[in-house]
């Protein structure tokens, strides 16, 4: 379990679819709940996961098992493990023996009579198998993909983002828990295939029944929605540059495309590490591992769908032109690594400390390539795109993200909380202390808020309530009233602070508006005054 306590008292002081959102519901269910919450059964934490699984491509089946390795936070009889209730539970061996259990859902409560004892470390090993629920659409539906290459060969991937890594492997499936040591993933696949997942190869083993296992080992902790299998006909070329690991797993008919696309991982990393630190799973390689589905930031192996194409399937998300300049999907997934893999929220409905960072991130790589100004311009034709349908962060304790604005919406705030700090050595200070503060942990956003006050000495909570908590974004109000101009914001959140730059005459000035109105200086009319809504986020009214 990341450090998330530890941390959360030092500071307490102080669109296009571009991953699975879950849909709208009007309630909840008790599996929402088993899923979403931190039960008592779920009170320990996972040290290790050691899955061993064969795919079997023709039947669309696996079996195997993973082993558990976990310490109890207080003695329980009882635990919850995370299986989806299409698969079948073979059996669960503690010490020897099988233990009993039920399911409710897609949950399995283990029953350990004798009791599993409070910071004792100990082990499960569930055997399980069956055809796990196939995407129809991946990424955004979750589950196997069965694919084949275009030479009729087996070409097959997860991707379960949002709807759960608990659709085809059994573990504790809730993102507050990730395995401190990492884990092993060994996946057995027909001779002639290869099996990609995260970490570093380790070794391939002949099973002599017309399978090769694939072994691979992860040192850092891990998202459970990260763990993936890519099963293909690949080819591997790679090198190390500055001290990383570069390693592409292609399609073999892709080899030649792919050496010359790839060569934008450089920049890329010269620019992210630049900004956010350090790649922060550099002991367990960076992988690009091409896949039939367009794209998700599986952790170490990320994978890759875009078609070798720039922009996103060849389109500019932002409509500026800007877009069309970089591969969409190397940027975004990749800049996953920093915000979402390495930096993880507690619940999904904070879904947007992975999705705003990340989708910032995007703009940031555009900064670093082709100046401020490009930066600029591809991060406000993302306005085009937020809908203020419903507030971002969504509701805790039952799996439910907030809305897809995360994205779009999430990456307009920060960029408007740049230019309220309106000092660039320290913003990307800020973001690059944010990163590596928070490396390999788990947060929440009241945490995030925390840290943004502490380090900026802002109060900066009203700002980050109004863009998440709420649908709509603050309105600055200009009104004329005798010869001059008032203003103020309308916003949700009472008492609503945050300044704001105008151009009055060809002259720029700072004002601080709140929800009461003020006068501006001087006899201008409101039709005089430009305000700087590419640098804020904000709709001008009167």
């Amino acid at each position: 379990m990341k450090r998330i306590f530890l941390l959360a008292l030092i500071l307490a002081g102080f669109q296009p679819a571009r991953a699975q959102l879950m849909q709208e519901k009007d309630s909840y269910t008790r599996g929402d709940t088993l899923r979403g919450s931190l039960r008592t059964e779920r009170n320990f934490d996972v040290r290790e996961y050691h899955l061993d699984i064969t795919v079997n491509p023709e039947a669309k089946y696996i079996s195997g098992y993973n082993r558990i390795v976990f310490i109890p936070q207080q003695k329980l009889n009882t635990i919850q493990i995370d299986l989806f209730e299409n698969m079948e539970v073979d059996s669960v061996i503690c010490h020897g023996n099988q233990l009993a259990y039920r399911r409710e859902y897609n949950a399995v409560f283990i029953d350990y009579p004798s009791g599993f004892r409070k910071n004792r470390k100990d082990s499960i090993t569930f055997y399980y198998s069956g055809q796990p629920i196939a995407a129809k659409r991946a990424p955004w539906d979750g589950g196997f993909d069965w694919k084949t290459d275009k030479n009729g060969k087996p070409w097959i991937a997860t991707a379960v983002q949002g709807t759960g890594a608990s659709a085809w492997w059994p573990n504790k499936d809730h993102q507050s828990d990730e395995p401190e040591n990492g884990m092993t993933i060994k996946v057995a696949v027909p001779n002639g295939l290869m099996n990609v997942s995260n970490g570093r190869f380790t070794g391939k083993k002949d099973l002599g029944n017309g399978y090769t296992r694939w072994d691979w080992k992860v040192i850092n902790p891990i998202n459970n929605y990260d763990v993936a299998v890519n099963i293909g006909d690949y080819v591997h070329f790679g090198e190390t540059y500055k001290g990383l690991d570069l390693d592409f797993y292609v399609l073999s008919y892709n080899l030649d495309k792919a050496r010359e696309h790839f060569q934008e991982v450089k920049p890329m990393m010269d620019c992210f590490q630049e900004k956010f630190g350090e790649y922060p799973f550099k002991e367990d390689s960076y992988k690009l591992v091409e896949t039939a589905h367009l794209g998700m930031e599986h952790q170490s192996a990320v994978a890759y769908g875009n078609r070798y194409m720039k922009g996103y399937l060849g389109r500019d998300l932002s409509g500026t032109g800007v877009g069309n300049k970089w591969d969409f999907i190397i940027i975004h997934e990749t800049g996953h690594e920093w915000f979402g893999n390495s930096i993880t929220s507690s619940d999904i409905a904070d879904m947007w400390i992975h999705e705003g960072f990340t989708t910032y991130s995007e703009a940031v790589y555009v900064e670093c390539r082709w100046g401020y100004e490009d930066g600029q311009k591809y991060i406000n034709g993302l306005r085009r795109n937020v809908s203020n349908d419903r507030p971002i962060i969504g509701d805790y304790g039952v799996n439910k993200e907030g809305s897809g604005d995360m994205y779009p919406k999430g990456a307009l705030m920060l960029n408007t909380i740049r230019h309220i700090i309106n000092d660039d050595d320290t913003w990307w200070k800020l973001i690059k202390d944010y990163s590596e503060t928070f490396k390999h942990m788990i947060v929440d956003t009241e945490m995030v808020v925390n840290f943004f006050e502490h380090e900026t000495g802002l109060h900066l909570q009203p700002v980050f309530d109004q863009y998440l908590r709420y649908k709509d974004i603050p309105v600055l109000e200009l009104k004329k009233k005798g010869n001059g101009t008032v203003y103020r914001w309308a916003a949700d959140v009472k008492d609503f602070d945050m300044p704001v730059d105008i151009t009055v005459n060809g002259r720029e000035e700072r004002l601080q508006p709140t929800t009461t109105w003020q006068k501006l200086a001087g006899a201008v009319n409101p039709e005089d005054i430009e305000v700087a809504t590419e640098r804020f986020f904000i709709k001008v009214g009167g």
